[in-house]
């Protein structure tokens, strides 16, 4: 299995929006199934908590200080070329609706939310994958994970050229092997991988680790993606996704921001990005961010009954 090594990410060509992100995020931690980003807007709560979570960093935290490094812009000419307004991002929100026991995870963008979808590259090497991403502060172990060192982020994708979801069939024509161009959910832990121009891409792991635990709901691939099945909507400007409570083990105090991006499935073989081994599912280019420098700002806006 490929070796994953570490490095920065930057959206293409969008130093502007990223520069402050060191010195706005310091850090997140991983306690009892709950992640905490502490922001220097939030020095003030920093000092409450007194310090009980400063001796749980590790490399999960770690990895976010790396994230958005302006050294980092390099593009390919297919990961810009889905650069358009359907992935520029006016809003991110997660409400909690407790009428239902579920939140709604939404993404606002300047487009139509959705209305873009990869050309098929007809193979599943070298496939594209486009994507909507709420990276969060919640622990890997929340969805049923194992507790590894990563980001665990809500993907809604579309990639035309295979189907990774075997449980589901989200078109309804009763072929579970045909919806891959369809938008749908992964759970999957991001690190960070300087192989990638976007410079993150999907944990992967040894087949025959027998440590790692994964969803039983996962697609069966060595990586650690899941994929739960939970209701996507697209509606004009906005793509939304429904998470019943139980399937967080009932988390609403986690922090999340928004992303857009292309990713794109390696093989094995000659790549258009470079010569040497790549990661199976890389992040390649960055098209915008919520909160313009990924501190993870938001929290879960809850509803009354």
């Amino acid at each position: 299995m490929k070796n994953l090594s570490k490095t920065t990410i930057q959206p293409s060509g969008k130093k502007e929006e990223t520069a402050n992100f060191l010195t706005t995020i310091k850090g997140i931690v991983c306690r009892n199934g709950y992640g905490r980003a502490i922001s220097s807007g939030m020095k003030n709560k920093a000092s409450q908590v007194k310090g009980r979570f400063l001796s749980q960093i590790s490399l999960f935290c770690l990895i976010t200080f790396g994230l958005f490094n302006a050294e980092t812009v390099l593009a390919c000419d297919n990961c810009t070329s889905y650069d358009n307004d359907d992935f520029q991002i006016r809003k991110v929100q997660v409400t909690h609706h407790p009428y239902f026991a579920a939140t709604v995870w939404e993404i606002d963008v300047k487009g139509q939310a959705g209305n873009t979808i990869p050309t098929p590259a007809g193979q599943l090497h070298g496939a594209p994958v486009l994507g909507y991403v709420f990276p969060t502060t919640l622990c890997p172990t929340s969805v049923g994970f194992d507790k590894t060192e990563g980001i665990l982020a809500l993907a809604l994708t579309s990639h035309p050229d295979f189907d990774d979801t075997p449980l589901w069939d989200e078109s309804g024509d009763g072929n579970y092997d045909n919806d891959g161009a369809i938008w749908h959910p992964h759970w999957v832990v991001l690190v960070e991988d300087d192989r990638v121009e976007g410079g993150l891409s999907v944990k992967e792991f040894m087949e025959d680790d027998q440590s790692v635990v994964l969803p039983p709901t996962n697609p069966g691939m060595p990586m650690y993606m899941d994929s739960p099945g939970f209701q996507v909507i697209t509606d004009r400007r906005t793509i939304r996704v429904v998470v019943p409570d139980f399937r967080i083990r009932n988390n609403l105090d986690f922090q999340y921001d928004g992303v857009t991006c292309y990713m794109e499935v390696n093989t094995g073989g000659e790549s258009s990005h470079g010569d040497g081994e790549m990661p199976m599912l890389g992040v390649y280019s960055v098209f915008s961010v919520g909160s313009g420098d990924l501190s993870l700002p938001y929290t879960v806006k809850k509803k009354r009954r």
